[in-house]
């Protein structure tokens, strides 16, 4: 195991890079350390990141320590995907060494080799995203302790005589509880697999006081936070998973993101060979308990003798299973991730649980057998061990030909798909091996020139990425600048880690997806966008919204006057004006509950990328076609 987690931290560290998803977390965490609370842009309460648990353990560590936070969440990333590995492995060894079952299997000795667990490591997927500043090393961390957690308490003695005995068993319930509760908080669908146990462990014989205290230990925190937030942010869910939301299936594009990471590492051929590996391997001799098991007979007495057997080793297993099959449908219903493998990582590790380690049985005779049943019993033994040992050679084999192999493109480009290698990409386009600063993402194409013209510019006004790599357009604030018109700079772009990072916390950064602009969150998903980023709002409503210099020749060329005006008219929907409230408005205890009661409202609010479209949705006049004259701005 130790030597497991040293190959994978050297692995994950010749991959080690920040991402620009990495940097948003960054800039949320930012702003905590001055004091503006839990937000992307100052003054918009907003949750720009997935994972609360990661967002605040990482401001956490950056508190504490004063370190740099670039290299904080690098190293807090890489200790949590090291540790994952063989925390994973000590659950499935326990789960076959733990139980009594062993005792009359065929063999003497148990041999424990590591299998799933190099399955995992291997792939180059799984390294990039060792660090990447992305909460996956958070989530594979959790699985690998939910799972450690469970198997103990699938073993442990349910009705223990001894007072020590007693509390260090409720101790064991409660912390799995509080475990498996953080899910909601680690990643939002990772709340399937933290259910499910918890539905096990509720529905188990445990007591009604340990039962009750068990619940309190699981919600405490996911029900406290959640309350929090949709009176804060005055949604239910993160921003990002209204930004990517689930509406519609697109199959066809999971799949394809599938095989993208199955295909180019034959990922299939690993997973066959522990398939057909683990039944050989568990075969129990006549009448013996199996180690997941124990002596299982049918539940009798209904329900009640159900959930007799809900404690048992092989439900925890089923359990884990299950909600990694669960993780994996929803992703290819969901159609993905243009990021290589990220999604699929979780599940992937959810379903290897089971195998992390595989037990090799060492035949032997019993002192009680004849020679004939002596000699069946270490042939047939033998054989069964020997075609184990074969299928974890080959096992072996894979790891050794997938961890040298590159499976993707070298990230010069993003093919139809719209799937990337993005470690590969932004090393490329920064010119950097390993992007780790907000400072590496200074040589990626634009960020230099948008600092130059924002320090040239200190009036405000709104910052839109040029057609070429070199400069921006912008579109100032009126002058003299109304009382109404905030003196604010707002960058218009796509990629919020490196803006947001390299710039000061004054500067207003807004996106097309929606991640950091509720405006563009709100509008429909296109069937046909690249997935993640199938939300395309129009720079319009932006000018708009920041109040910019409606006219020619202030305006860019491909900004429509008419469409601004339009925007700023539908600005004014109720709906809307809700929506902006609950996120803009100064925080009041009655805007708190207010958010609470709607934040369900505000979370299935569609607003139209075209501003016509949304007047009219809203009941509202279309302003009547601006005259040449109203569309420039006035002759001296």
């Amino acid at each position: 195991m130790a030597a497991c987690a040293v190959l994978f931290g050297y692995g994950a560290w010749q991959r080690r890079w920040i991402a620009d998803d990495g940097l948003i977390v960054l800039r949320t965490v930012r702003n905590l350390l001055a004091g503006n609370g839990p937000v992307f842009n100052a003054g918009e309460r907003v949750e720009v990141n997935t994972s609360a648990a990661w967002t605040y353990l990482i401001w956490f560590f950056s508190w504490i320590s004063g370190v740099q936070t670039e290299y904080v969440v690098l190293t807090v990333a890489l200790v949590l995907s090291v540790a994952a590995i063989p925390l994973a492995m000590l659950g499935t060894a326990r789960l076959y060494r733990g139980g009594a079952g062993w005792a009359r299997l065929r063999g003497s000795g148990l041999l424990l080799l590591p299998a799933g667990g190099l399955v995992y490591m291997a792939l180059p997927p799984a390294r990039d995203f060792a660090t990447s500043g992305l909460e996956v090393s958070l989530t594979i961390f959790w699985v690998a302790l939910l799972w450690w957690l469970a198997i103990c308490w699938s073993q442990a003695d349910r009705a223990p005589v001894e007072r020590r005995e007693r509390i260090r068993y409720g101790v064991l319930t409660c912390s799995t509880a509080f475990v498996a509760g953080l899910s909601w908080l680690v990643r939002p669908e990772m709340a399937v697999v933290g259910g499910l146990v918890l539905i096990v462990m509720f529905l188990a014989p445990v007591g009604l006081k340990l039962r009750l205290a068990l619940t309190a230990a699981a919600g405490l925190l996911p029900v406290g936070y959640q309350i929090f937030r949709m009176g804060y942010y005055g949604l239910p869910v993160p921003n990002t998973a209204v930004a990517k939301d689930a509406s519609g299936s697109k199959w066809g594009q999971g799949f394809t993101y599938l095989m993208n990471l199955v295909e180019p590492y034959s990922l299939w051929l690993p997973v066959l060979a522990l398939a057909i590996a683990m039944p050989i391997i568990l075969l129990p001799a006549r009448g013996a308990r199996t180690p997941l098991t124990g002596r299982f007979r049918l539940p009798r007495g209904g329900v009640r003798g159900l959930r007799d057997h809900l404690q048992r080793p092989a439900v925890i297993v089923a359990v884990m299973f299950l909600g990694g099959v669960i993780e994996t449908l929803y992703w290819l219903r969901q159609g993905g991730d243009f990021m290589s493998g990220r999604v699929l990582l979780a599940p992937l590790f959810l379903l290897l649980l089971p195998v992390m380690v595989i037990p090799l049985r060492i035949p032997s005779r019993r002192p009680e057998d004849s020679t004939v049943r002596g000699i069946a019993r270490l042939a047939t033994g033998t054989a069964g061990a020997a075609v184990a040992g074969v299928l974890w050679v080959l096992v072996i084999g894979w790891a050794l030909h997938a961890t040298t192999f590159r499976g993707q493109p070298d990230g010069t480009a993003i093919g139809t798909t719209g799937i990337v290698d993005e470690r590969a990409f932004y090393s490329l386009q920064t010119g950097h091996a390993h992007p780790l600063t907000a400072d590496d993402y200074l040589d990626y194409p634009r960020m230099t020139s948008l600092q130059e013209i924002l320090r040239a510019t200190p009036r405000g006004g709104v910052y839109l990425p040029s057609f070429d790599y070199d400069w921006w357009f912008i579109d100032p604030l009126p002058y003299p600048r109304p009382d109404d018109v905030p003196l604010r700079q707002t960058v218009f772009f796509t990629n919020l880690g490196m803006t947001g990072m390299n710039l000061p916390l004054d500067v207003r950064v807004w996106d097309q997806i929606g991640l950091a602009w509720p405006m563009a969150s709100h509008t429909a998903r296109l069937e046909d966008g690249r997935i993640g980023h199938d939300k395309e709002m129009f720079p319009d409503w932006a000018i708009a919204e920041a109040k910019a210099y409606p006219k020619r020749p202030a305006l860019p060329p491909f900004i429509d006057p008419d469409w601004v005006n339009q925007s700023r008219a539908a600005l004014t929907c109720p709906q809307i004006q809700q929506l902006q409230d609950s996120y803009s408005a100064p925080l009041t205890f009655d805007l708190f509950k207010r958010n609470i009661k709607l934040s369900l409202a505000n979370m299935k609010l569609r607003i139209d990328r075209v501003p016509e479209y949304t007047l009219r949705m809203c009941r509202l006049d279309v302003p009547p076609p601006l005259t040449d004259e109203q569309k420039s701005m006035p002759k001296p």
